[in-house]
């Protein structure tokens, strides 16, 4: 089969032979369709995701739609063991899998399931959330921040406060569901005293920036905050902004901050697959909106490095290859 195989850290993934993956015991062989790219793709492929085991030659892709020996489309979550799904043919593990509804785009699906899963699972996983709570998403400006926002919305938020640094993108989330937006480009004081008014006495943090951002932000939003003993759910989902921040004693005595992590292990990936198919459901009803780019395997290499207007995702697509 053909597939995007990576042979170095520090190159893009080349279009090229590999061999095709035996199905054991459990798993079904599928013709591949549509699979992300996205970050937590780039991540395995230049070795730094926590996850990575260094290994190479490999081939990335952590998710994806692919066609069973029946004919049927299923979106499924690739296991730890094996090739990743772009490629012209991927393992499944029905277990790890959802069936299609018939009218689902199987390019959009590929797009919006990864990052939309990282707050749908935080919200519905890792807290109680409660319909009419409110939300800050830090680091809204990204695929998986844009799609906070209409989640948190559809799951009843009744405030949504959304920060991050692309003015163009802020722009265009009030009208996804955001109440209040907080651009923090420019003077970095300025910008995370506005953060700390506005996000003051939200309920859940979804955090996708860690580093520098998350160390101004959240002493910003706990000296603003007008109950301290008021429970504040802090989840950190995503680290664009750094893996490590420095965290002062002071803000886990001086509030009630509940401080907890979104991923691979704080959630199994049975509780993760019993939430994908109402997340397809939302995703086919057109309650939640993604923006996909399609391109074709063969061009891996320059989907790698391609431009993205805000709010789209590179899906690799296998038909025609």
């Amino acid at each position: 089969m053909h597939a995007a195989v990576v042979h170095s850290f520090d190159r893009a993934p080349r279009f090229e032979e590999f061999a095709a993956p035996e199905p054991a015991e459990g798993t079904l062989l599928v013709e591949m369709v549509a699979a992300g790219l996205h970050p937590r793709v780039r991540s395995g492929a230049d070795g730094t995701h926590y996850t990575s085991d260094g290994r190479l030659p490999l081939v990335p892709g952590v998710d994806g739609v692919g066609r069973l020996p029946d004919g049927h489309l299923v979106y499924f979550v690739a296991g730890d063991e094996g090739p990743g799904t772009m490629a012209e043919q991927a393992l499944v593990d029905p277990r790890r899998s959802v069936a299609l509804p018939a009218d689902a785009d199987p390019v959009t699906v590929a797009a919006a399931m990864n990052p939309a899963m990282s707050s749908w699972v935080a919200l519905r996983r890792r807290i109680t959330f409660r319909s009419g709570q409110s939300v800050m998403v830090l680091g809204a400006t990204g695929n998986a921040g844009r799609m906070a926002v209409q989640i948190a919305r559809h799951l009843g938020a009744a405030r949504i406060v959304a920060a991050g640094r692309d003015p163009r993108r802020l722009e265009l989330l009030p009208g996804l569901g955001a109440t209040d937006v907080v651009p923090l480009a420019g003077d970095p004081d300025q910008a995370f005293a506005r953060l700390g008014e506005a996000a003051a006495d939200v309920d859940v943090v979804l955090d996708y920036t860690w580093g520098e951002p998350t160390e101004r932000a959240l002493p910003a939003v706990l000296t603003w905050r007008t109950d301290r003993s008021a429970a504040l759910d802090w989840i950190q989902i995503g680290s664009l902004a750094g893996p490590e921040i420095t965290l002062p004693s002071a803000a886990l005595r001086a509030a009630n901050l509940r401080l907890m992590g979104s991923g691979q292990g704080s959630v199994t990936a049975r509780g993760i697959v019993a939430e994908l198919p109402s997340l397809i459901t939302e995703l086919t009803r057109g309650t939640l909106t993604a923006d996909a780019l399609p391109m074709p395997l063969s061009q891996v290499e320059e989907a790698w490095s391609a431009p993205v207007e805000p709010g789209r995702r590179i899906v690799l697509t296998m038909t025609g290859n």
